[in-house]
């Protein structure tokens, strides 16, 4: 028996609720739709709150907002693997004088406390955590972007943070993500955040990618790159075979740490 399409909403919500994350094709054939009334129906069940449309499907209202955990959560999160990634990381740094963007994040933090104290570098970051690592490192020129400082992440978003990296050049990029998926690619909960972070992808000449195992899967609201921008990606060993041969296959060079 059909249904209305305020009931079929209704159960829509109660199902994504419950099961965490569904399709678009799964939702169409549970309820014998379209793929295109779903859509509807999601775009009308996000303006009430009660989903949040991500790519392919949907998600529950408040999964975007628990996955974008605060730094210091994030700093106690997987610390061994970080660790390894860091050290990792570390081996791929150009030559001495070269220029280094850092992203805000967790693991390049952890990048910028192991870099060696006999490397010259010039150092540019939008993060206050990974600036006040750098400030103690004699042989790091260190430069601070400007813009406003969004505590979840402690870093410097918005118009003024991509304007400063509008004429920049770096050797290479430390990059962070929330979520990476082989087809659709970088994601990240906040709109802010991910302008910024495609103005840092913009202004690198090499893109390495640094994140540990959890954040291949998950898809967030804002792709802010593709798989095409990444040239390296450095996570660790627990990454499933099935996303190690997708990832390479998609052109990435992957380092498992």
């Amino acid at each position: 028996m059909s249904m209305y399409a305020e009931e079929r909403q209704q159960a829509i919500a109660q199902l994504v609720t419950a099961r965490g994350r569904l399709s678009v094709n799964a939702l169409a054939e549970e309820y014998d739709v379209t793929t295109e009334t779903v859509r509807r129906d999601l775009t009308a069940l996000e303006r009430l709150g009660l989903v949040h449309r991500v790519h392919g499907g949907a998600v529950p209202a408040g999964a975007l907002a628990s996955i974008e955990a605060g730094l210091v959560e994030r700093e106690s999160a997987n610390t061994e693997a970080k660790g390894r990634i860091a050290r990792a990381a570390v081996d791929l740094l150009p030559a001495a004088g070269g220029t280094v963007l850092f992203d805000a994040g967790s693991t390049t933090v952890r990048i910028a406390a192991a870099l060696p104290r006999d490397h010259r570098l010039v150092a540019v970051t939008h993060s206050v955590s990974v600036a006040s690592r750098l400030m103690t490192f004699p042989q790091v020129e260190l430069h601070l972007l400007p813009g406003r400082v969004r505590a979840t992440t402690q870093a410097a978003v918005g118009p003024d943070t991509i304007a400063a990296l509008h004429d920049l050049r770096a050797d290479l990029l430390f990059l962070g993500t929330n979520g990476i998926t082989a087809g659709y690619g970088l994601t990240t909960p906040d709109r802010d955040e991910a302008a910024t972070k495609r103005a840092l992808v913009a202004a690198s000449r090499r893109v390495v990618l640094v994140a540990d195992s959890s954040k291949i899967g998950p898809e967030l609201a804002v792709r802010f790159a593709t798989l095409a921008d990444v040239d390296t990606l450095v996570t660790d060993d627990a990454i499933s075979d099935d996303d190690l041969r997708d990832l390479r296959e998609a052109g990435v060079e992957v380092v498992v740490a």
